[in-house]
C-alpha cells in the first residue's frame, strides 16, 4: 500500500512539473515519518524514498539509529534550543529556524562536533497564529544575522500553510514565498543561498510545486492517517 501511494504521488509530482513546463530542480519528497513505526519507513526506503521527515527531536534519534545510513533526515517541526546538541549531527536540513536564538545555538553546537548545519528559514507567510515562524517582512533581517554564523548555511525557506479543502487558496502563500526568496536571492548576501523552497504537504504539494517548491513535505498522502502516540 505504501509503495502503492509513494507511486501515486510521484506522478501527481510530476504532472504538476509538467503544468508549469518545469524541467529542471525537480521537487524531491520528503517521507514525513513522525509517530509511523519502524516497519512502515522501512516499507517506504523499499519503495525507494531517502528523504524522510520527522517532527520530534526524539523520535528522528531512535529512527537515526535503526534506519539505513543513506537516508536523509529533516528536522521539519518546532525546534527547541535544548534539543539542538541531539540532532545537529544527524540531519541533512533543519528546515524550521525561526529565531536567532535557535540559529546561535544550532551555530555553537555545529562548531563543537566540527560539521556544518544547513538551514532553511521558517516563513509564517500566512501570519496564523498558532503557527511558528518569522513574518515575512521580518526574514531578510533575520537571514542577514543567521548568515555570519559559523558552522551554519543559509539554504532557503520553508512555510506551512493553513489547512485547507481547496489547495488554490494556498497558492497565494506559495507564491509569496517564492517571491521572498528571490527578493533575498537578488540582495547577494554571503552564506546564502536561496536554492531551497520547503513548501506543500499532502493537501497542497502539486500547487507548491507550480509555485516553485524544491521540497514537498507529505506524510498522509503516502502512510495514512497519523498515529498519535500516547
Amino acid at each position: 500500500m505504501i509503495a502503492r501511494n509513494i507511486q501515486v504521488v510521484k506522478e501527481k509530482i510530476i504532472q504538476a512539473c509538467n503544468k508549469v513546463s518545469r524541467v529542471d530542480n525537480f521537487p524531491i519528497l520528503i517521507a514525513v515519518s513522525k509517530t509511523k513505526p519502524i516497519e512502515m519507513l522501512q516499507e517506504a526506503y523499499d519503495a525507494g524514498c531517502r528523504d524522510f521527515g520527522e517532527n520530534k527531536v526524539q523520535e528522528l534519534i531512535d529512527k537515526y539509529d535503526k534506519m539505513p545510513k543513506d537516508i536523509k533526515w529533516h528536522m521539519i517541526g518546532h525546534l527547541q534550543t535544548n534539543k539542538v546538541k541531539y540532532i545537529v549531527d544527524k540531519v541533512a536540513l533543519i528546515h524550521s529556524v525561526d529565531s536567532l536564538k535557535l540559529a546561535m545555538e544550532i551555530s555553537k553546537e555545529a562548531v563543537k562536533k566540527n560539521v556544518t548545519v544547513d538551514v532553511l528559514i521558517e516563513v509564517n507567510v500566512a501570519g496564523e497564529e498558532t503557527k511558528f515562524g518569522v513574518k515575512p517582512e521580518d526574514t531578510e533581517e533575520l537571514v542577514r544575522k543567521i548568515a555570519v554564523l559559523q558552522g551554519i548555511h543559509v539554504k532557503g525557506l520553508m512555510t506551512i500553510a493553513p489547512y485547507v479543502e481547496n489547495q488554490e487558496e494556498n497558492r497565494q502563500y506559495f507564491a509569496k514565498l517564492r517571491q521572498l526568496s528571490v527578493d533575498i536571492r537578488d540582495k547577494n548576501i554571503d552564506n546564502v543561498y536561496m536554492d531551497v523552497l520547503s513548501m506543500g504537504m499532502t493537501g497542497d504539494y502539486q500547487v507548491a510545486i507550480e509555485e516553485g517548491a524544491t521540497y514537498v513535505r507529505v506524510g498522509t498522502g503516502l502512510f495514512g492517517e497519523r498515529q498519535y502516540i500516547v
